[in-house]
């Protein structure tokens, strides 16, 4: 049985963080949030990494976590960068954003040929997470995944986030997802205000897609005609993204794709801001005092 791979998206500019996100260290021994990725992956039977990167952070990131994973597993590198582009398209004068997640798988393309999961760099997932998207992934199943999680438990502390809206079908399916671009805790509640002003009042229970998804090579010409019309109407603007919950909801709503639902109960926490470091570090010293994780990863 042909065992998945690890599609890490890493090529972000971590505008609202400030730095390299990939090289901070969280755990007792220097670990970083990819670490932990990296090894709950392992053992629930991952065994290749795909890093999304961009070129001008190549050598910081290798250096910073190539030699930890070598040794366990295959790893690679692919760059994003913004002239990747399918033929008839350029890039406009003064644009530096990276086209998005969807852009980001595309790159991705050439290096994997077999099921695979999709994951951010800079969030952690849990163990469970892990092990449900393997199984997924090993069930041979034409149907996608997305992992879903409650938006409460996904919050910054520190500021607003980006977050994709799931609705579900009683038969744990996909049935639409929407990307609200500013969502903020207000008291055990969320608020989302979108570019014009308007407030939408969010429960918290909501679930959530936190880019951790579940594919077969077929999506990629799924994603690269999507990714097209994206570049049609969007491609001389220079912020606009082509984001990956946006492409799967277009699937879904065109009847080319169907998506199952695995909700995880694990905890989620992620780093947006840099106040978000110290939350960090607190939860993963007290998942290893628990025994889930060894004090030295590797």
């Amino acid at each position: 049985m042909t065992r998945p791979t690890l599609l890490v998206l890493a090529a972000g500019l971590g505008t609202r963080y400030g730095g390299l996100k990939i090289s901070e260290p969280i755990g007792p021994n220097g670990e970083t949030l990819v670490d932990y990725s990296v090894y709950d992956a392992h053992r629930a039977g991952f065994a290749r990494i795909v890093f999304v990167v961009r070129r001008d952070i190549d050598q910081r990131i290798r250096q910073a976590i190539h030699a930890r994973f070598e040794k366990h597993l295959a790893v690679e590198f692919v760059h994003q960068e913004l002239t990747s582009l399918p033929a008839g398209f350029t890039v406009p004068a003064g644009r530096v954003k990276p086209w998005g997640t969807t852009h980001a798988l595309l790159v991705a393309a050439p290096a994997i040929r077999e099921p695979f999961a999709v994951i951010n760099v800079d969030d952690f997932y849990g163990a469970e997470s892990y092990r449900s998207l393997a199984a997924h992934l090993h069930s041979q199943t034409s149907d996608y995944a997305a992992v879903g999680m409650v938006l409460r438990n996904t919050l910054s502390e520190f500021g607003a986030v980006a977050r994709a809206i799931c609705a579900v079908s009683p038969s744990g399916y996909l049935q639409n997802i929407v990307e609200l671009k500013n969502i903020e805790r207000i008291g055990g509640h969320a608020r989302n205000t979108d570019a014009e002003g308007c407030e939408t009042r969010l429960t918290g229970d909501e679930i959530v897609s936190m880019n951790m998804w579940g594919f077969t090579p077929l999506v990629f010409p799924q994603l690269a005609v999507h990714f097209e019309r994206f570049l049609e109407f969007h491609g001389r603007e220079l912020e606009s993204e082509c984001f990956l919950p946006n492409t799967v909801n277009a699937l879904i709503q065109s009847a080319q794709a169907q998506v199952r639902v695995l909700r995880c109960g694990d905890p989620w926490f992620g780093i947006t801001y840099r106040e978000d470091i110290s939350i960090a570090t607190d939860k993963i010293r007290h998942l290893v005092e628990a025994g889930y994780y060894p004090r030295k990863l590797w």
